[in-house]
């Protein structure tokens, strides 16, 4: 049997890199038709390292131990940020993505999209321009 468990850090965060980028590209196509080259830039906004460390400070108090734990194994897996990048925000990042990753082979989709909602509840906090 596959277990989640069994993966890098970095595996996982390859894979909720993909899920947190579709519940973002959902939400705002939900939100109504705008041109792609808008979606685009709205979509980054919620993407970026320091978006992504924002929105793990907003679902930090609603996490199991075993959530918090998978988050830090990626926030600690060794990425490496790019130059532009803020090495704590980059960490924190890759962290929120591992756990939605875990959440998401691990089947527990609503729980992904319960943590994506809670960081979503108000658009404008949830991203960082």
């Amino acid at each position: 049997k596959f277990d989640p468990k069994m993966l890098s850090a970095l595996d996982l965060a390859f894979v909720g890199d993909g899920v947190y980028g579709l519940l973002v590209r959902e939400m705002l196509a939900r939100d109504g038709s705008r041109p792609v080259g808008e979606l685009h830039r709205m979509a980054v906004a919620y993407v970026n390292a320091t978006a992504q460390a924002a929105a793990y400070d907003r679902i930090a108090p609603l996490l199991t131990e075993q959530e918090q734990a998978v988050y830090r194994r990626g926030r600690n897996g060794g990425a490496h940020p790019p130059k532009n990048a803020d090495p704590g925000h980059y960490a924190k990042a890759t962290g929120l993505e591992a756990l939605f990753g875990y959440l998401y082979l691990n089947g527990a989709q609503e729980r992904a999209r319960e943590l994506f909602e809670a960081i979503t509840a108000n658009k404008e906090n949830a991203k960082q321009n």
